[in-house]
């Protein structure tokens, strides 16, 4: 290990340092095959944790330099970590796998270690001069922005709607306007995107009010300077002054990063409230009848609303929406002056399906999404690139601006552009940030639209073989419902034994055979198991064999 005084390393000594140390992780993960045991044994565990550092060792942080590092790196500390990337029967947590060259691309992100937060546009040419200046600050963030418009367009978003033009919307040749989605950035997740769309909701909503009150047009640049805002006058201020007595979220079964974002923007879990098809036995599914009860009931006692749409509930893989409920949701929201946001962390990917018979069914789940104000996605799951990875997207790019600015520093500033590539520091939580876009951008580059409809497809499949083995098999029971049909699985399939004994350790039964791994969860206050399927990997015939096989070896306890 270099010290202060030491003299920087060749640099042919670094490059070959790396390129074997490369070399040698591509040879101990490619030893992995489909048999080989999805988790770490306890042994393997135990010796691992055994060899983690010892403050009382007299050896405690003394440098052992990188080659001695990486050796450890390797023999101890690998075996211990999961297989759920290079498996393709981790079926836990809906988590994807890491195709090839998004492993390629996400090495070039580390080794270049660029920070994506300013957009720095080339300079324009100088007067006189035909050739722009050959100086550009980094392509990152034009390369960000592509990656974005790309998912943007596989998602089929930007395809036109009647429900008005607002900031970033043109209007195509029959008037419909086009969305394109103008505030978009990536993020750690799901769970930080959910924030961000909770944020916006809660901003536009406060606002909007505020302006009604000062007699004004929320977010209308030529009237409204001066008007409060909750970005600078804190939502308490905001509040009180608009006359809001509270805010409420709307959802149905929503994911529990929802409550999360609720109680870090100063909403409270108490705000959130479910609104779900109970009654009907779909709790997953919005009931717009309530929805609208509960509108109406608000606007009434002073409380503004945002209603989250779970576009893939978590636990059921079902969704909050059909291709008819997503209209009248706009319809209602505009009415009542509610913003809609999409939790689509996995279900989101339905929209790049085939348009196809069999799965038609699940594109009208996902009809009408492009009508939200704002969506949430995770990269890291059924796009197969690696943690940590998510998408928002927002109808309105001041509102996100005006939540996420950096004030009174110049230092960040781009320069001023109409229809520019916003800085990612000023639409996000972070100011520093990974270049995460780029294992996107290649894995949409390589695969394109028909390479990742067919991922997906494989996907589904499976789900729909599993779902169909367990909705037929003496020993299970298929959930939330035996009598759903196969169409409406998408990447995630729920049962539970009947036998009561067995059902109670279900879960760890299944995971001990090293053969497949599932998560254990609840359905209708009984244990139950989530069979969640997310990798590239997947064969539908050969793992379905392999989880047909396993679920009959343990209900019959073999």
């Amino acid at each position: 290990m270099a010290h202060p005084s030491a003299a920087a390393p060749p640099a042919a000594t670094e490059a070959d340092f790396l390129l074997e140390a490369y070399t040698n992780l591509r040879h101990a993960v490619a030893t992995t095959s489909n048999d080989t045991p999805i988790l770490p044994s306890p042994t393997t565990l135990a010796s691992t944790l055994s060899s983690l550092p010892d403050p009382a060792s007299p050896s405690y942080l003394l440098p052992q330099g990188p080659s001695v590092t990486h050796a450890h790196l390797l023999q101890q500390i690998l075996p211990a970590l999961n297989r759920q990337s290079l498996s393709p029967r981790y079926f836990g947590f809906v988590t994807g796998g890491v195709l090839p060259i998004a492993e390629a691309a996400d090495n070039l992100v580390s080794a270049l270690d660029q920070n994506v937060q300013v957009h720095f546009p080339p300079p324009p040419p100088l007067p006189g001069t035909t050739p722009a200046p050959t100086w550009a600050h980094s392509a990152c963030t034009a390369v960000e922005d592509a990656a974005l418009r790309m998912l943007i367009s596989l998602m089929h978003l930007d395809a036109p709607t009647h429900a008005g033009s607002g900031s970033g919307e043109a209007e195509d040749a029959v008037g419909a306007a086009v969305v394109d989605w103008p505030g978009r950035t990536f993020t750690t997740g799901a769970t930080a995107s959910n924030i961000l769309g909770l944020a916006c909701g809660r901003e536009a909503v406060v606002n909007s009010r505020l302006a009604a009150a000062a007699g004004q047009v929320a977010n209308d640049s030529n009237s409204n300077k001066g008007i409060m805002t909750v970005a600078e006058a804190g939502l308490l201020a905001a509040c009180q002054a608009a006359g809001i007595t509270g805010i409420q979220v709307l959802t149905s079964m929503g994911h529990s990063s929802v409550s999360k974002a609720a109680s870090v923007l100063g909403l409270g879990h108490a705000s959130v409230k479910e609104v779900g098809a109970v009654r009907e036995g779909e709790p997953w599914r919005l009931d717009l009848g309530l929805v609208e009860r509960e509108l109406a009931r608000a606007e009434g006692e002073g409380v503004v609303s945002i209603v989250v749409v779970s576009a893939g509930e978590v636990n059921t893989g079902r969704f909050a929406t059909n291709v008819l409920d997503m209209p009248k949701l706009r319809s209602l929201a505009d009415r009542y002056g509610a913003w809609i946001h999409v939790d689509g962390a996995f279900g989101l990917f339905a929209r790049a399906l085939p348009k196809t018979d069999e799965f038609l069914g699940l594109h009208a789940h996902v009809a009408g999404l492009e009508l939200a104000d704002s969506i949430a996605a995770d990269g890291h799951k059924l796009l197969n690139v690696p943690y940590d990875n998510g998408v928002f997207l927002c109808r309105d790019a001041s509102i996100l601006t005006q939540v996420f600015i950096n004030p009174n520093a110049a230092y960040l500033a781009s320069p001023g552009q109409s229809n520019a590539i916003l800085s990612p520091l000023n639409i996000g939580i972070e100011n520093s940030r990974r270049f995460r876009a780029l294992p996107v951008y290649a894995v949409l580059l390589s695969e394109g639209r028909e390479g990742l409809a067919a991922i997906l497809s494989r996907m589904v499949l499976l789900a729909r073989e599993i779902a169909a083995f367990v909705r037929d098999s003496e020993h299970y029971e298929w959930l939330p419902s035996e009598a759903a049909s196969l169409e409406s699985t998408y990447m995630v399939v729920l049962f539970r034994a009947k036998n009561a004994a067995l059902n109670e350790v279900l879960a760890d039964r299944i995971n001990a055979t090293g053969k497949i791994f599932v998560s254990g969860t609840s359905w209708d206050g009984k244990k139950a198991v989530r069979i969640a399927v997310g990798s590239w990997r997947v064969d539908v015939g050969r793992d379905a064999a392999a989880i047909k096989e396993v679920l009959t070896e343990v209900a019959e306890g073999r």
